[in-house]
C-alpha cells in the first residue's frame, strides 16, 4: 500500500461528489497500490450505501459522528495504512495522474513532509468582477515551478488543504498535537463555520519533525466551487473568520501577533478616500473592515488562549 487517500464529506453535493469519485476510480497509479478511506463527517443524510466505491479494492466508508472538518481528518489518520496520505474534500477533481506524481515527489522530496499543487477553479456562476485579489478565499493556487522550504513564515511555499499529501510521521505528530493542544483540532471549518488553518497547523508538523514544506507544478486539481461561495456575503464572513483562526493559530504556534488598533473615524475616511480615487470596488472595503474585525476576534480568542495554554505544545 503506497498511498491513503483520505475524502472527508459533509452534507455533499451529488454531483460534485460523484465527479470527485471518477477521478480518483481514473487514476493512473493502479487501484491495488493505494487505499481509498471514505468518511462521512456527521452527515443530516447518512452517506452510507450512496456511493459505489466497489472498484476500490482496499476502499472503507467511515462515520465520523463529531461535526468538523478536522474530526474527519483525524479519523482518517488514525486509520490509514500507507507511509504516504493525501487528504482530498468532496469537490475537488483530481489530475489523473495526481496520485503517481504525489509518490514521485515523495520520493524526490525526502526532505519534505508535507506538499500539495495547484488549485484551479470551476465556477458554477461567474465570477464577480469585485472580487479581484481576493480570489485566494476560493482556495485557489497556482502553482508555477516546485518551491519548498522549511520557514515557520514562508506561507508561499506551506500547502492548502486539498490535494494536501503528507508523510506518516506529520500524521503521527498531528495527532499528538491535538491530544496535547486541543484548540489545533478547533481550526477549520465546522458545519457552515468558516474557520481555518487546520491544515497549515498540520503542514507545520513537518517543520516541527525538521522536514519542509513544498508545492509542485506537477500536482494539479480542479475545485468545483458552487454559487453560493460567490456572493458579497460568503466573501466577507470568510475575512471575518479567517482572521480570527489566523491569530489564534498564530498564537497556539507562538508566532507573534498584534494587537489590532480601532479603527479610528480619520482611519475609515482614509479608506473611504482611498476606495474613491483608487476606485477599490466598495465590496473590497467591507472586506477588509470584516478581516479587522476578525483581527479583533481572534486577539481575545489568542489572550484567552494564552491564558489557559497547555504546558507540552
Amino acid at each position: 500500500m503506497k498511498i491513503s487517500v483520505i475524502l472527508c464529506t459533509h452534507n455533499p453535493r451529488e454531483e460534485f461528489l460523484r465527479r470527485t469519485l471518477e477521478s480518483l476510480r481514473g487514476q493512473t497509479l493502479p487501484p491495488d497500490q493505494w487505499e481509498l478511506l471514505l468518511i462521512d463527517n456527521a452527515s443530516s443524510v447518512p452517506l452510507a450505501g450512496r456511493c459505489d466505491i466497489s472498484w476500490q479494492p482496499h476502499a472503507r466508508q467511515l462515520l465520523e459522528n463529531k461535526l468538523g472538518k478536522l474530526n474527519a481528518w483525524l479519523l482518517g489518520m488514525r486509520e490509514a495504512r500507507a507511509d504516504i496520505l493525501l487528504f482530498v474534500d468532496d469537490d475537488n477533481v483530481l489530475a489523473l495522474d495526481y496520485l503517481e506524481q504525489a509518490l514521485v515527489i515523495a520520493d524526490q522530496w525526502p526532505f519534505v513532509g508535507a506538499w500539495g499543487g495547484s488549485i484551479i477553479p470551476e465556477y458554477e456562476n461567474p465570477l464577480p468582477d469585485w472580487v479581484g485579489d481576493q480570489v485566494w478565499r476560493l482556495t485557489v493556487v497556482d502553482v508555477k515551478e516546485d518551491i519548498w522550504s522549511n520557514l515557520r513564515e514562508g506561507y508561499a511555499t506551506i500547502p492548502v488543504g486539498a490535494g494536501l499529501c503528507i508523510r506518516r510521521q506529520v500524521a503521527q505528530k498531528y495527532l499528538e498535537r491535538c491530544r496535547l493542544n486541543p484548540v489545533s483540532a478547533k481550526l477549520d471549518r465546522s458545519g457552515k463555520g468558516l474557520a481555518g488553518y487546520g491544515d497549515i497547523d498540520l503542514a507545520h508538523c513537518a517543520i516541527d519533525l525538521g522536514l519542509g514544506t513544498g508545492k509542485s507544478s506537477r500536482l494539479k486539481l480542479t475545485h468545483l466551487i458552487p454559487a453560493g461561495r460567490l456572493t458579497f456575503d460568503y466573501f466577507v464572513r470568510h475575512a471575518e473568520s479567517d482572521a480570527a483562526s489566523m491569530m489564534l493559530f498564530r498564537a497556539s504556534r507562538g508566532l507573534p501577533i498584534a494587537k489590532p488598533k480601532p479603527l479610528s473615524l480619520l482611519g475609515q475616511l482614509r479608506w473611504f478616500l482611498h476606495r474613491l480615487t483608487h476606485g477599490v470596488p466598495r465590496e473590497q472595503y467591507e472586506i477588509q473592515k470584516a478581516h479587522h474585525r476578525g483581527l479583533e476576534k481572534g486577539w481575545e480568542l489568542a489572550q484567552d488562549y494564552l491564558q489557559r495554554k497547555p504546558t507540552a505544545n
